[in-house]
């Protein structure tokens, strides 16, 4: 029987064991808490000198906090988040680390609904784990982010975990705040914090490995599988400025590079990092930046190390995720339909587990590169309204949708683009227009001397260049900076030729020969024979050029499969992008294992175009011919003229280097290097000449000065010099206005004029030279600040050249003086481009000019644009009809009218 103290202490006993017991649990839960302390202390003492390159802003306690403390369940994360990361040697994208292992320096892509490949262990999986912040001293086991600590029921554990993953964040300062800053401002600008979700910084880390790996290597000309250099390493600034030149939609690209090749004091270069940075004089917020600029001129580099910065954590890290797609894989769904949470979700699995509602909240870039390369059209005025990122629709009328921002309008969008194409774009949907150029004359330099060690060959590279003011100019663009460098180091090092190619056409045909000669010396282990091809070179070569032909004509750079079977290109053959067509066509997998094919150049096209034409002239094609110049040729001179009035009538002269390379190739210097490729011709010293005297002697009344030119560059590439000496000679002489100048000495001269620093003054009274000599020289008022055009027709083709001189972009010309000019109807177009915002003219003159009701017309709705600059107005002597002369007075009276002179005489007043 048991007494009452007996049972007392019994129960005392019993009470003291769930005290001990309860006071054992605290202790061993202290013991855990103190534990995953030290790991954390451990993790920042080894990470300290890495985070010494962040701004820190959160205070490491020395001691722990209180067991109930909700600070301490979300202390990993704000470790994980807190300062700016900066780019780090060994562990980049990443701030995991391991103590005994080196699994965490391979990343996989993660949060997809893919499932782990086969053969993988699950250590190796876990210890490849992205983005976190979490260590291990012994295992891998521990890696995932440690379970929160509290005393609360489950479903509160979940709200608190659930809040631990949200953090307040300032959008300006682009910094992680304090907890007590949740639902204040921002201590530093006083901006209102705002929440960032954890769990998109997780999916962002991971993005950003995805990124590395597509950017940090790049292929220079050529693809090759498996090997690249990196991008850190050949980069060399690209000079960039904003503004748009609307004159680009009228030439060929040749043309842009010769006139942006000279930098003007007056730019500000942009950085590819500041490009969504909003200019001190201006308010606006950059939401939609269009980029343009010819084709290798290095666009898409430009759009990778933009990317592959961020992604390293050296730049634009407000930035939550980059969406990065060419339209080369878009047009490889062009006909299915997505929505845009889908869309991303294709392009990159990694994005696999961001909802829509998270879509909304992201701070997100999408960046489009190569529009000029899209084989569907954005229609902006007939396409259906979206404002949901789950409903599904055309690629098309997706990207018209965010563009205008009626998808995602937080959105960020960045767009590439060759400059015929960016017309596609409206410009009230455009915030910043941005122009790339190339390298400058520095660059130039700089790209050769990092492309040779040898200081010696370089420098000799660089010397013959500057010989060549054609060949100089092109090395603006950084791909016919490689093709040059691949053909001169060929010709110093392997063949020790003193000779060096002076011509575009002899460039080009010693690139294909220099391939040719790899292609057998690496491939089938044989040096090849002085400029012979073997018949399956020829063959392919050949069927290359039909595609290259068919294609310029349709204005398309980008070859599917069905495109090169149309040609009879046996897409299985390894010879079609690699062996003999290395460097010169290249295949791109992109997604869906689709190829695509491209060659590396547009001027590569366009040469082997005018190989595979000069071909069939020289075997007769007379079909292929006549559908090219609509009419029957029968000599060489009749061949090469049809071509150059083909050239003519194009309508943005896409045809010029085409048209430069088919007289090149006449030349039998140029036949000989390319070992019976052509086939048999008939170029004679006599018929050369006679090809020359032509050249020299074709009418251009009623064409456009600016294509007249190409006349000179055709001479060039027939090394006739001649018209280039007599052009120095009469720039040399004392006596001008004595000296009677020709039709293509004017062109060749406006090509002189337009290459030189900027004139102040250009009066074609100060020329002796016919009607088409006056009408030549126009060419070159854009580069100068006044203007005198006396005595000439102005065609609608004048017009434009002198409109376009006034839209380009920096417009030079202020004063613009006409007299005894008939301009008709044309001068319609001119007065349209006096509101253009590149337009800087302050005086215009018109003296002893008929201008018809139209014109005056004309004329009245560009001043009522009130156009910012133009402040003189005279109007002398010329044949106003009365319906103008009201119009002007309407003008006058109006209280928008910002002239601040107007002259005004005619016969009716």
């Amino acid at each position: 029987m048991v007494t009452g103290d007996a049972l007392s202490a019994t129960v005392c006993f019993r009470v003291r064991e769930r005290h001990f017991v309860l006071l054992l649990l605290l202790l061993l839960r202290r013991a855990v808490v103190l534990a995953l302390y030290a790991r954390l202390l451990m993790l920042i003492n080894g990470c300290a000198p890495w985070l010494a390159h962040g701004k820190q802003d959160q205070t490491i306690p020395l001691s722990p906090p209180c067991l109930s403390s909700p600070q301490y369940e979300c202390l990993c994360f704000y470790v994980c988040v807190s300062g700016r990361r900066q780019r780090s040697a060994e562990f980049p994208g990443s701030s995991s680390m391991s103590m005994n292992s080196d699994n965490s320096r391979n990343y996989p892509p993660l949060f997809s609904h893919e499932p782990v490949p086969s053969g993988t262990t699950r250590q190796q999986w876990n210890g490849e784990f992205p983005g976190s912040s979490s260590m291990s001293m012994k295992s891998d086991s521990s890696r995932n982010y440690p379970p929160l600590f509290s005393h609360e029921p489950g479903t509160s554990g979940t709200t608190e975990r659930k809040r631990a993953e949200l953090l307040p964040y300032c959008a300006s300062c682009h910094e992680v705040l304090k907890e007590s800053s949740r639902n204040s401002s921002c201590p530093h600008c006083g901006e209102r914090s705002r929440i960032r979700d954890l769990r998109l910084q997780k999916v962002s880390d991971a993005l950003k490995v995805t990124l590395r790996r597509r950017c940090e290597r790049v292929t220079e000309g050529p693809e090759k599988s498996g090997s690249g250099t990196l991008l850190h390493r050949i980069y060399t600034e690209l000079y960039i400025i904003e503004g748009q030149n609307k004159e680009f939609c009228f030439q060929h690209e040749v043309w842009q590079v010769e006139s942006t090749c000279k930098k003007i004091p007056c730019e500000t270069p942009i950085s590819c990092q500041d490009i969504f940075k909003t200019l001190p004089d201006k308010q606006r917020p950059i939401r939609v930046v269009l980029t343009y600029g010819v084709a290798g001129i290095g666009k898409t580099f430009l759009v990778q190390k933009f990317t592959l910065d961020w992604a390293e954590g050296l730049e634009n890290q407000h930035i939550s995720a980059v969406v990065l797609l060419s339209f080369r894989e878009l047009n490889l769904v062009r006909d299915e339909q997505y929505s845009l949470l889908e869309l991303i979700h294709v392009f990159y699995p990694t994005l696999q587990s961001v909802t829509a509602e998270q879509l909304t909240v992201c701070n997100l870039l999408f960046i489009f590169d190569g529009l000029d390369e899209s084989r569907f059209m954005l229609d902006f005025t007939n396409r259906k309204l979206l404002s949901d990122v789950t409903q599904k629709s055309t690629i098309s009328e997706l990207l018209t949708n965010l563009i205008e921002g009626n998808l995602l309008p937080s959105a960020l969008i960045w767009i590439t683009s060759r400059p015929a194409a960016a017309s596609q774009i409206p410009p009230a949907c455009v915030d910043r227009m941005t122009e790339v150029r190339g390298f400058t004359d520095a660059q130039k330099e700089e790209y050769f001397r990092r492309r040779f060690r040898n200081k010696e060959l370089s420098s000799r590279i660089i010397s013959h260049l500057k010989t060549s003011r054609s060949l100089y100019i092109m090395c603006g663009i950084p791909v016919y900076c490689w093709i040059t460098a691949a053909v001169v180091e060929h010709m110093l090092t392997t063949e020790q030729r003193a000779e060096l190619p002076k011509t575009l056409t002899d460039m080009y045909s010693h690139f294909l020969l220099v391939q040719i000669k790899k292609k057998h010396k690496y491939h089938e282990g044989q040096e090849m024979n002085q400029q012979e091809f073997t018949r399956a070179d020829r063959e392919v070569l050949l069927k290359l050029g039909r595609l290259a032909f068919e294609h310029l004509q349709k204005k398309n750079i980008l070859f599917y499969q069905e495109d090169l079977e149309q040609c009879g290109l046996d897409v299985t053959e390894a010879s079609v992008y690699s062996g003999v067509c290395t460097e010169i066509f290249k295949r791109e997998s992109v997604i869906f294992q689709k190829p695509v094919y491209c060659f590396v150049h547009l001027s590569v096209q366009e040469f082997l175009a005018a190989v595979y034409m000069f071909h069939c002239y020289t075997n007769r094609k007379r079909e292929v011919l006549q559908d090219f110049l609509n009419e029957d040729i029968s000599s060489l001179e009749d061949f090469l003229i049809g071509a150059m009035e083909k050239f003519f009538l194009i309508e943005n002269g896409h045809l010029e280097l085409f048209v430069r390379f088919l007289h090149g190739l006449s030349l039998k210097s140029n036949q000989r290097l390319l070992g019976g490729l052509l086939g048999q011709t008939e170029s004679s010293p006599e018929i050369i000449q006679r090809v020359i005297n032509n050249l020299k002697e074709i009418k251009t009344h009623d064409k456009c000065p600016n294509r007249t030119i190409n006349i000179f560059h055709c001479l060039i590439e027939m090394d006739d010099l001649s018209v280039h000496q007599e052009i120095q000679d009469f720039l040399k002489s004392q006596n001008k206005s004595k000296k009677e100048l020709s039709g293509i000495q004017c062109s060749g001269l406006a090509y002189m004029f337009l290459m030189s620093d900027v004139l102040d003054e250009l009066d074609l009274v100060n020329y002796n030279t016919s009607q088409e000599g006056r009408q030549r020289l126009i060419a070159a008022v854009k580069n100068c600040r006044k203007a005198r055009l006396h005595d000439v027709w102005l065609s609608e083709n004048h017009c434009k050249t002198l409109t376009s001189a006034l839209m380009s972009n920096p417009s030079h010309l202020r004063e613009l003086h006409l007299s005894s000019i008939n301009l008709e109807d044309s001068a319609e177009t001119l007065f349209a481009s006096l509101g253009q915002p590149n337009c800087r003219l302050e005086t215009l003159r018109f003296e002893n000019c008929s201008l018809s009701e139209i014109s005056c017309a004309a004329l009245v709705r560009a001043l009522k644009s009130n156009p910012p600059y133009l402040k003189h107005v005279d109007l002398i002597g010329d044949n106003l009809q009365e319906s103008g002369m009201k119009q002007l007075c309407d003008y006058l009276e109006s209280p928008h009218c910002r002239l601040e002179a107007l002259r005004l005489t005619s016969t009716l007043l």
